[in-house]
């Protein structure tokens, strides 16, 4: 009897423990799926500052670069679509060029589409920036989509660009306690200056206008040539024009710009990791100043923001690729001639007009045709 009362224990303590792991080990993955949801971004990222920008958005050159060889280099013209679209024309300003960064910054090149082209550009970003690419196998390397030396109507070209930087802040910042940002995000991380922070860390600030506390604009200097710059209550709808009214305010201010010992500083942590296909691009015609290859298409193009930052500095990496065909307009704009089938084996109607004249004197619709048969 005692030994089927432990018996019945032993199974009943079995089957909590079993129900308890259970239960541990769903409230985990319930858990882990909620920070999962917490840490989707949906930043829109946008080719150029132009282009207008919603509530949360990134911009970074590499499109622009890309889109700048494409066009200087092969197509040797504006990118014009019929209808235009309006990324496309803002591209074409070319308001981004690679004389407005330094070559330290960014690796690209571009040629023929081949699986040499792709070895040269993973050994060059390699060798650079000892990166590797997470675009470059988004792309098509099939022997069918690579460029045909035997096929004399067809050039297919590939475009590629990539930024990569790290930085640190000359100083590194106090981590601050979580707060709130807005009126709707709690417990939020912080690194910055505040009354317990030793004074020699605001040295690396540099203010450009301070308004107010919600409106105000301040560079941090960091150990390379990098200046990360912070504008609260950005006025614009794009980056260009955010961009512009900042530098009128800080021209317009004429309060101190030095970081004092009394004044305080924070800001949030930073991480995100976008990638963007411009499906406006892809697959439309567009002419060339080539005599021969007068036709272009955008297969596809991608591009990619990475960007992290703290109290010690922060790292950004970007890439953007553009696959394109170059094909003369015999190939591409008329479409392969079919046979055409005139059937008349289904409802019709018929009409007999003298020639010569604006109106029939008969007309027929046949629809049962055992009624005419």
């Amino acid at each position: 009897m005692k030994k089927r009362i432990v018996l019945i224990l032993l199974v009943v303590f079995v089957i909590l423990l079993a129900v308890g792991t259970f239960f541990v080990t769903q409230t985990n993955l319930f858990g882990a799926k909620a920070t999962k949801l917490q840490q989707v971004t949906g930043i829109t990222v946008v080719p150029t500052m132009r282009d207008a920008i919603t509530s949360d958005s990134s911009w970074c050159g590499t499109f622009q670069l890309v889109w700048n060889d494409m066009k200087n280099e092969v197509v040797k013209k504006d990118i014009e679509f019929t209808p235009q679209e309006e990324m496309a024309a803002n591209l074409n300003q070319e308001d981004f060029t690679e004389d407005m960064i330094s070559e330290e910054y960014y690796y690209k090149t571009y040629g023929l589409k081949t699986l040499a082209l792709k070895e040269e550009i993973e050994n060059g970003i390699k060798e650079k920036f000892d990166q590797e690419s997470s675009i470059l196998d988004s792309f098509d390397w099939s022997e069918e989509e690579l460029e045909d030396p035997n096929n004399p109507n067809v050039r297919r070209y590939f475009f590629y660009a990539m930024l990569y930087r790290k930085f640190e802040f000359l100083q590194t910042f106090d981590e601050l306690e979580n707060g709130k940002f807005g009126d709707q995000y709690e417990n939020i991380e912080y690194f910055g200056i505040d009354s317990s922070t030793k004074n020699s860390v605001g040295n690396q600030i540099d203010v450009l206008y301070y308004n107010n506390e919600d409106d105000f604009a301040m560079i941090i200097n960091t150990k390379t040539n990098d200046e990360v710059i912070f504008c609260k209550s950005p006025q614009g709808e794009n980056f260009q024009e955010i961009y512009e009214n900042m530098n009128t305010k800080a021209n317009r201010y004429t309060g101190s710009k030095s970081f004092e010992n009394i004044d305080e500083f924070k800001a949030p942590k930073l991480t995100f990791n976008e990638k963007r296909e411009y499906t406006e691009l892809q697959n439309k015609e567009f002419k060339t100043a080539d005599p021969i290859y007068d036709i272009g298409v955008i297969e596809k193009a991608i591009q990619t923001i990475e960007f992290s930052l703290d109290e010690k500095g922060g790292e950004i990496k970007s890439e953007a690729g553009i696959d394109m065909i170059l094909a003369t307009s015999s190939i591409d704009s008329k479409p392969k001639e079919e046979p055409r089938y005139f059937y008349v084996d289904d409802t019709f109607a018929i009409f007999l007009r003298e020639k010569g004249k604006n109106m029939p004197y008969f007309a027929g619709r046949v629809e049962d045709i055992t009624k005419f048969q």
